[in-house]
């Protein structure tokens, strides 16, 4: 992270789990603005404490030069989170593929109308779920595409042409990084299975087991984000993003059972999502290895989010 000048970056989908972790650990050294809808009470607070200049709006209606009339300089880089997904995703397809996809090609050329040659990178958070299933093995990033979660993988998709298209038409630096299960204090993944095991619900599962992961931890997927921007190149480099241990849910479920004293129950369904098992060889080679143990994440993370369930 450490680097001789001083960065101007945009974050959008900074108020988000993986953006605001991303955007709070620029600030310490950089010039950082924020974009996001801020929808929670409090949101906006919360990045200017984090020593975020927040931007409230849409990214799909995003003017670059509102950041010029903040900071009077142009930007370095840029860390695209934003997105819509989850039930936002499958309400109105047209929407989510002009927030997913065509936003960020007008945000790549902007970004090179505006900055020029001042501009050194530009992240797109892609997704693991862009992947169609390779059954018992890895997935590499030269893996056909799929549909993992219906329209929000389609976009996605999508997304990742848009803006190898736009950055190659506008000669701005391009990482893409597909992402595989974050989780942390600000959830996930994993979060969301410890809350269904304290609640005493059934896990479900692919029926294709052990359902292998590479779960990410926080202080790990800020650092590598981070790295990505500083190896944005062109032509765009692609590559998988997650934690460098592979760990079947069944096995980190399990634990997180132990770990709040309940038991674990499985159930496994055919249309279940399957799971997302990502090839971490070019990831290793381009932004580094991952260096939080999954069971100390696994920790930390119920020591965050419910600490008076912990019990060993």
């Amino acid at each position: 992270m450490a680097t001789p000048e001083r960065w101007s970056v945009l974050v959008t989908g900074a108020t988000g789990r993986i953006g605001f972790p991303i955007a709070r650990a620029l600030a310490r050294q950089h010039d950082v603005y924020g974009l996001a809808r801020c929808s929670q009470p409090g949101d906006e607070a919360r990045l200017r404490a984090a020593g975020i200049v927040p931007i409230v709006g849409d990214v799909a209606a995003f003017d670059l030069g509102s950041i010029t009339d903040v900071g009077g300089r142009p930007l370095t880089h840029v860390f695209h989170a934003a997105a819509r997904i989850g039930a936002d995703a499958r309400t109105d397809w047209q929407r989510t593929f002009e927030v997913n996809a065509q936003a960020t090609g007008r945000l790549i050329a902007e970004c090179s109308r505006r900055s020029g040659s001042t501009f050194r990178g530009f992240v797109f958070c892609s997704s693991g779920s862009t992947y169609e299933y390779q059954g018992r093995r890895p997935l590499r990033e030269d893996d056909p595409p799929g549909v993992h979660l219906g329209l929000y993988s389609l976009s996605k998709i999508a997304g990742e042409s848009v803006a190898r298209f736009s950055a190659a038409d506008n000669g701005v630096p391009l990482t893409v990084i597909r992402i595989f299960s974050t989780y942390g204090p600000l959830g996930g993944a994993p979060a969301g299975r410890l809350d269904r095991i304290l609640g005493g619900k059934e896990i479900v599962l692919h029926p294709d087991r052990p359902n292998n992961y590479n779960p990410i931890y926080e202080d790990d997927y800020v650092r590598l984000g981070i790295r990505a921007l500083e190896v944005a190149t062109q032509p765009a480099v692609t590559v998988n993003w997650a934690g460098s241990e592979t760990v079947s849910a069944e096995e980190y479920c399990q634990f997180l059972a132990t770990l709040v004293g309940r038991e674990v129950r499985f159930r496994y369904e055919d249309a279940a999502p399957w799971p997302l098992w990502p090839d971490v060889t070019t990831m290793h080679q381009v932004l580094g290895r991952t260096e939080v143990p999954w069971q100390v994440g696994m920790r930390r993370m119920v020591e965050a989010r419910h600490p008076e369930s912990l019990v060993q």
